[in-house]
């Protein structure tokens, strides 16, 4: 074997403790190296997972808030349109009710003041045929130089009231 050793270089003993050697060094790095490093990896892993799953569950809880916020938006904003239709609907209604108010006032006072006007009016007509007759008959007395009596009194009033009313209308 010495000539073997010598055209390859290789020396059977030493390789096969080489080879035990590095079977050694593997398992001792395996149970001391590589199982704490894939545990820390491992662990890591874990934690990188974690960390996507919170911010997926975040995610997903600010769009339904956002959705609760759109919604709550929209329905504040559907009770404001609903707050503002009844007011003008009431602003609208207290309007007819004060201006009916004020139409029946107007007519009330109008119909008032036409009935005094229709009174006035009467009254100066009374107090006009109580003067005229008055006079009519001082002048009657003093035209016909007698005394006239009630019903000659009322006869000529009359028709001088029926020729005043003639000339009104």
């Amino acid at each position: 074997m010495t000539g073997f050793e010598q055209i390859i270089g290789i020396n059977p003993w030493t390789a096969l403790f080489t080879f035990c050697n590095m079977i050694i060094t593997f398992l001792i790095l395996k149970k001391f190296l590589f199982k704490p490093v894939k545990k820390m990896i491992d662990e890591r892993q874990k934690e990188i997972d974690d960390m996507y799953a919170d911010a997926e569950s975040s995610r997903t809880e600010a769009a339904k808030l956002q959705a609760d916020y759109a919604e709550h938006l929209s329905s504040a904003r559907a009770e404001r349109d609903e707050i503002m239709r009844d007011a003008v609907s009431r602003a609208q209604k207290r309007e007819r009710e004060i201006i009916a108010e004020a139409k029946g006032e107007a007519a009330a006072i109008m119909s008032k003041a036409e009935a005094d006007i229709a009174q006035e009016k009467k009254k100066a007509l009374n107090e006009v045929k109580n003067e005229i007759s008055s006079i009519s008959v001082t002048i009657a007395q003093e035209v016909v130089g007698r005394e006239i009596t009630a019903a000659d009194h009322e006869r000529l009033v009359s028709e001088f009231i029926g020729k005043l009313g003639e000339r009104d209308d």
